[in-house]
């Protein structure tokens, strides 16, 4: 178990988060139930804001990677600790302007933004949008037109640096429904058509290589790939960028096969990236740029478990032992989507040995609702609460009423003291958008 984070064991050999014992959490609010340390968000957010303050000047800020976890919670937290946010849809926009985000610290992102969500971001007056299509900069150049406005927007680019946890690979094209590659010359004639348009100012340049990365160089690498572009476009075209957004995609730990990083350690991979770019930019003669980053599942990841109530055991001999939560891919579709690994444990005997190898299967009519394979655990029974742990990012977010089953309710723990951020769905709200036809009354 990774206890870099407010995760402890309390004297009574019970899982800890936040100062409070997950047993009585799962007793006041049920299981499923996801838990998020609001400590543990605050440091993450402050880490990689000082390393931008001290190594960069301040010339820069960070935006958190809403799609990580979005609620107005987070949201409220991020705006109290002088960040920004980048939302991806009309409904993140939504909710972190409900929040009192202040719009000029949110970024827009998405490769098909619907006409409707690009007129809420201009009316909202958002600080950027990243454009991904020629059509879309045609799109939003209208809508500023017929508002008699002028919006700052990045383009997204494919810097030909491919990462993902361990390892990367340059590619001369990348193969992705994402960006403009800078090898191929159609990211150069897009800036073209861009600036050519009257009513959209280009600001500079976005771009995010992957997710889970480990591998330092891989953004170092993308950083001096981008500089090469900014010059390249100052170049061919005279405009000289002044943004470049590198977006995110540090790892996190989920199993032993993962790295254990400290704050430190994600500081040390941002002054690493600053560094390149200081070095870059005087190689080749360019101002330095404000520097946008996205971290998302770095600061939400680790700060969040999953506490699930143990049901029926089946134990097939000599093949495997199945233990069924009240769970499933309904609150967390990771496993079925990537295969993804975690680590449980048992909440009431943390260091309890494990003896055995199981599958911890949800409850959802799926051969494939499952949470993991293979994975080490203790003896458990009936009624046990056991602790799915680094759970805080993609999975709130990417939860469904699969099989009509209700999305856990959420709270955030800070000094022993729990508060609800998200209520627990109902079965009221399961048919609160069901309409019975008059003809089938």
């Amino acid at each position: 178990m990774n206890e870099r984070n407010s995760l402890k064991v309390n004297s009574n050999g019970h899982l800890e988060i936040g100062g409070c014992d997950c047993l009585d959490l799962a007793k006041e609010y049920g299981t499923p139930l996801y838990v998020f340390d609001e400590d543990y968000i605050r440091l993450m957010m402050r880490t990689y804001k000082n390393v931008i303050n001290t190594h960069y000047d301040g010339n820069g800020q960070v935006l958190y990677a809403s799609k990580a976890f979005s609620c107005m919670a987070v949201y409220r937290i991020a705006q109290q600790e002088n960040i920004g946010c980048d939302a991806v849809s009309g409904g993140e926009l939504y909710t972190a302007l409900q929040a009192g985000f202040d719009a000029k610290n949110i970024y827009v992102h998405g490769n098909n933004k619907l006409i409707y969500e690009l007129n809420e971001a201009v009316d909202a007056g958002v600080g950027g949008i990243v454009i991904d299509s020629y059509r879309e900069a045609d799109l939003l150049n209208d809508v500023c037109e017929s508002k008699g406005k002028v919006q700052d927007v990045l383009i997204r680019l494919n810097p030909g640096v491919e990462a993902h946890t361990h390892a990367f690979v340059q590619t001369a094209r990348t193969d992705s429904k994402f960006g403009f590659s800078i090898a191929d010359g159609s990211a150069l004639e897009y800036v073209k058509h861009v600036l050519s348009l009257k009513n959209i100012k280009l600001r500079g340049f976005h771009c995010h290589i992957g997710s889970q990365i480990f591998e330092k160089k891989s953004f170092v690498l993308a950083a001096e790939k981008m500089l090469n572009f900014f010059a390249e476009v100052k170049c061919a075209t005279g405009f000289e960028a002044d943004v470049l957004n590198i977006g995110g995609g540090f790892g996190v730990w989920y199993t032993d096969d993962d790295p254990k990083f400290t704050e430190n350690d994600y500081a040390s991979y941002l002054i690493a990236m600053i560094d390149a770019i200081k070095s870059k930019c005087e190689e080749l003669k360019l101002n330095r740029p404000y520097l946008l980053m996205e971290p998302g599942r770095s600061i939400v990841g680790e700060a969040g478990i999953t506490l699930y109530t143990v049901g029926s055991i089946k134990d097939i001999p000599g093949i495997r032992k199945y233990i069924a939560i009240d769970g499933g891919m309904f609150e967390n579709p990771r496993y079925s989507l990537y295969q993804s690994k975690y680590t449980a444990v048992k909440a009431d005997d943390v260091y309890a040995p494990c003896t055995q190898k199981v599958s911890i299967a949800g409850k959802c009519c799926e051969s494939g609702d499952l949470i993991g394979v293979d994975m080490p655990m203790p003896e458990v029974k009936s009624g046990d609460i056991i602790a799915c742990l680094t759970t805080g990012a993609y999975h709130y977010s990417m939860a469904s009423n699969y099989n009509r089953n209700l999305i856990p309710a959420a709270v955030l723990v800070k000094d022993g003291k729990a508060d609800i951020i998200v209520k627990r769905q109902t079965y009221s709200d399961l048919v609160r958008n069901d309409v019975v036809p008059d003809k089938l009354k």
